[in-house]
């Protein structure tokens, strides 16, 4: 895992540039501290730059990686970030035909392939990964990012020339990239739902997932190719796969016995997450038995009893004989620095202090000696897992409309009411138009965003003009690949397409693990575990109301019974207003962020309006109104913080 970064300005290259780079790859030490590398090419007024946390090929891994004369892919330059699995298989193959190595890493795959197989390399390609690969021959840059997003890369084409970086920062420490907020990005930020590819700066772009960029130099400036290479495409209602369930279950305990395989493979010690869920916990047991010994397991305790998930975590760390390691998070851990470092790390706001968190353990995993960790994201998204997704399938679903269940889930989740589920329904006619019906997951954050609206300053809703980010969220979906398929499929590929690269892997994920420069690599987000879960029918998915049925069934056998029957109950962190102690630590945020002088200088607020929606906040003890203005609470001081915090 690593960090990268570069330009691409014949016209600005200067002696200046390598100095520039070293200030790029000093933003992204956190990334890869363990070395760094540069290409410098004045001839093309190329630099590319690389920050290395060394996993696989400790010695020999060293980067960029140069291509070779001798089996013609020496005019190949490239800088990798991620992991390749299944890489000895390949590069066996690769050998067969006349292709020849430098080193023992799997990053050098990449560029074999390349010159083997052009633009379609891609689809040889297994794992987590974000990387550039400059081919000095066709003088053409390809940028490329993994199917789902779980490793970042963000690029800017402007006068300057052209930018890329693992991360926004690697890129704003170069004076040719201009530090423009974009007022629409900073609405949807505070109603927590981005639109792919949107960052917080005009002229920033994040590379969506499964896509790559093709970069080639027209005249003074470049051309750039964005073209989709993978998407989450679900079969037509009706055309799923067809089987008995004990098959289907037996090609999902395959294909993560083989995924959690792969990724329990480096040269260092390999830990795992572990929570309450049956994803996690699933993953502890399978690698326990993949490699017959003991999994180092990292749990998170809050201090909480309603949002602490460390006791069922606990008994599954017993049964599958895991040396278990619990950190335990108090008020004060989540607010204050650590709040704002997650802010500076994820370069977004967010709607729950979870990312903190999570960001804490990344730290004390590395401070325990663990650089690589195995997680369960994705298993919700692919198997139908969220209280969110069932609630569509209960409302639009025949075979499940009339049952009892979607109340009893209600019920069952009412201390989320306010975050994750909407305490009241409300629709979309774009959402109603582009999907026929307005999700589940979205009527959440449509309803921070009614709350939000009152609060703003005129200045800043003229800068927004008539612009509806629910319609730019609803129309940024490929109706295409979601027209005639089922109510499930609808739902799991628009939240895939938004909230799963958007926050459960930045904020929740990759960016506040790399932190602390700990890996983490998430199983049920293999391409082979992804497809083979979007073919199995929706009722297999879901079974009487039960979610991730499928998956149930196919780790049973490692599951201790009570999580085995525990319905999906949502991991986040207590919210502010859950008591005394954390609301005292939020309040400091509010007093040095959310001051009148600080409103008024960033200008998204009126701060008349935002000081009373506060106070009311403070006096009431509605537990879903509250949810709600903690929300607001986190993502505005969060955007006041984020210029100075950057």
């Amino acid at each position: 895992m690593c960090g990268i970064a570069g330009l691409w300005s014949p016209k600005g290259y200067t002696d200046q540039t390598p100095k520039l780079a070293e200030g790029m790859a000093d933003t992204l030490y956190h990334r890869g501290p363990d070395g760094r590398g540069f290409h410098f090419d004045p001839d093309h007024g190329l630099a590319m730059i690389h920050t290395r946390l060394s996993i696989i090929g400790l010695n020999a891994g060293d980067q960029p990686i140069f291509g070779r004369e001798d089996d013609g892919t020496g005019s190949l330059v490239g800088t990798i970030n991620g992991e390749f699995y299944d890489y000895k298989r390949l590069r066996g193959l690769l050998r067969t035909d006349g292709f020849r190595f430098n080193t023992k890493s799997d990053s050098e795959i990449a560029l074999k392939l390349y010159r083997k197989h052009g633009l379609d390399f891609v689809e040889h390609l297994r794992g987590e990964f974000a990387f550039a690969i400059f081919d000095k021959e066709k003088e053409q840059l390809i940028l490329v990012r993994d199917r789902f997003g779980i490793r970042p890369l963000f690029w800017h084409n402007g006068p300057g020339g052209f930018f890329w970086g693992s991360e926004m920062k690697a890129m704003l420490a170069h004076p040719g990239v201009p530090r423009e907020v974009d007022p629409r990005a900073q609405l949807h930020q505070m109603m927590q739902v981005m639109v792919p590819g949107m960052t917080l700066y005009k002229g920033i772009h994040a590379l969506k997932p499964g896509h790559m960029l093709i970069v080639s130099k027209k005249g003074d400036g470049f051309e750039v190719e964005e073209k989709r290479y993978w998407d989450a495409e679900f079969p037509l209602d009706g055309e799923h796969d067809v089987a008995t369930d004990d098959e289907f279950i037996e090609r999902v305990r395959a294909a993560l016995v083989e995924s959690i395989t792969f990724r329990l493979e480096a040269d260092v010690p390999v830990a795992c997450y572990l929570s309450g869920g049956i994803d996690s916990c699933s993953i502890i047991g399978m690698a326990a038995a993949i490699q017959q010994s003991p999994v180092k397991a990292f749990t998170i305790s809050f201090d909480d009893d309603r949002y602490d998930e460390a006791h069922i975590a606990t008994e599954m760390a017993e049964m599958a004989g895991a040396d278990q390691d619990i950190l335990k998070l108090k008020a004060e851990d989540l607010y204050g620095k650590n709040f704002e470092d997650a802010v500076h790390y994820s370069e977004r706001t967010f709607y729950n202090t979870l990312g903190v968190a999570k960001m804490l353990m990344s730290k004390h995993v590395r401070d325990v000696g663990y650089k690589v960790v195995i997680t369960g994201e994705g298993s919700d998204e692919l198997f139908g897992g969220y209280a969110q997704f069932k609630a569509d399938l209960f409302l639009h679903d025949p075979e499940y409309a009339a049952t009892p269940a979607a109340q009893e889930m209600r019920e069952r989740n009412k201390i989320f009411s306010g975050s994750v589920l909407a305490e009241t329904a409300i629709s979309h006619p774009a959402f109603e138009e582009v999907m026929g019906f307005t999700p589940n997951w979205i009527q959440p954050w449509m309803l921070t965003l009614e709350r939000v609206k009152p609060l703003l300053s005129d200045a800043f809703k003229a800068k927004l003009g008539d612009y509806d980010p629910i319609a730019a969220i609803a129309y940024s979906l490929d109706k295409s690949m979601l027209d005639g398929r089922h109510v499930l499929d609808k739902v799991q590929y628009s939240w895939i397409k938004t909230m799963l690269e958007g926050q459960i892997l930045n904020w929740g994920g990759d960016r506040v693990d790399m932190a602390n420069s700990l890996e983490s690599r998430p199983a049920f987000l293999d391409h082979h575990v992804a497809e083979l879960a979007m073919r199995i029918p929706p009722h297999v998915r879901v079974r009487d109301g039960i979610e991730k049925w499928v998956v149930r069934e196919a780790m049973k056998h490692v599951l201790p019974e009570v999580l085995y029957k525990r319905e999906k109950f949502a991991f986040m962190a207590p919210p502010a207003h859950t008591d005394a102690a954390k609301t005292a630590e939020i309040d400091k945020l509010i007093a040095k962020w959310l001051s009148p002088e600080k409103i008024a200088e960033t200008g998204i607020f009126d701060e008349a309006k935002l000081a009373a929606s506060i106070e009311e906040y403070r006096k009431s003890d509605d537990h879903a109104a509250n949810t709600r203005k903690d929300i607001i609470l986190n993502h505005a001081i969060a955007l006041h913080a984020m210029e100075e915090l950057l």
